[in-house]
């Protein structure tokens, strides 16, 4: 027999003879043994109650613990995979959007910056249309930093967290579909016209995922882990003037 199993004989053993016990003294102080069978038989009764009352108390803690600790490891997931890949992703993109202006300024986070703040720029992303150009940048740059991290992504693919986090599993398949379509391609020289717009689609599709996974994981930095969001905001890819050394206290 197992030692966790000695263990819950044992506890029931001594939560039986207890019981006893205190019926025994109950019975010496009372004297009626009609009065303690009553009391005995509506306790008895109550106990379906009491049981499921607990169980789920006991199961709704356990959920949330278990949502919690899930929630732990996908934001570590994911703060790899800005650190190796995103961070980096969200710059070379940006050189293909055609108005960058209002987007940058939206997207220049601050210490000061509260949940009121990144809902704002939530609700921003999903009403703005990103126009993207892919002959504004630099195809060949891409394709070859995102040929350089597909190793690395196609392992990010392997965590099972993952197939708990729809959106960041989607990002990541619009980032290996545009990996896919630059690396079909002999030369990205001289594209027809028509082939140039269908690249530009791409990369806005992997743009949009890879701003609102961005705006969650910032807003998720600034709640739990304050230094890393202070990093963050020193070295944000859509901040020109952003720098790294701290010149300012508040940072």
């Amino acid at each position: 027999m197992k030692l966790s199993q000695i263990r819950s004989r044992n506890i029931a053993l001594f939560m039986l003879v207890a019981s006893i016990i205190i019926y025994v003294i109950d019975y010496f102080i009372v004297g009626n043994i009609r009065d303690i069978y009553l009391g005995f038989l509506g306790n008895f009764a109550f106990l379906p109650i009491y049981v499921l009352f607990v169980t789920l108390m006991i199961e709704r803690v356990l959920k949330e613990r278990e949502r919690e600790a899930l929630r732990q490891k996908l934001n570590m997931v994911i703060g790899v995979f800005f650190s190796e890949v995103g961070t980096m992703l969200i710059t070379d993109c940006s050189s293909f959007v055609r108005e960058p202006g209002e987007l940058s300024q939206r997207l220049r986070f601050s210490p000061q910056w509260t949940d009121k703040d990144f809902t704002q720029v939530k609700d921003f992303l999903d009403g703005h249309e990103i126009r993207m150009d892919s002959s504004r940048g630099d195809l060949l740059a891409l394709k070859s930093f995102l040929l350089e991290k597909k190793d690395f992504m196609l392992r990010l693919l392997e965590n099972p967290n993952l197939l708990e986090h729809d959106e960041f599993t989607d990002l990541l398949w619009a980032v290996f579909h545009l990996i896919e379509e630059l690396e079909a391609r002999r030369s990205l020289n001289a594209l027809p016209i028509a082939d140039m717009e269908h690249l530009s689609g791409d990369i806005k599709r992997a743009y949009n995922h890879l701003l609102r996974e961005w705006v969650v994981y910032m807003q998720h930095l600034m709640r739990d882990y304050p230094y890393l969001f202070s990093l963050a905001v020193r070295t944000n890819p859509m901040n020109p003037e952003a720098r790294v050394e701290i010149a300012d206290q508040s940072l």
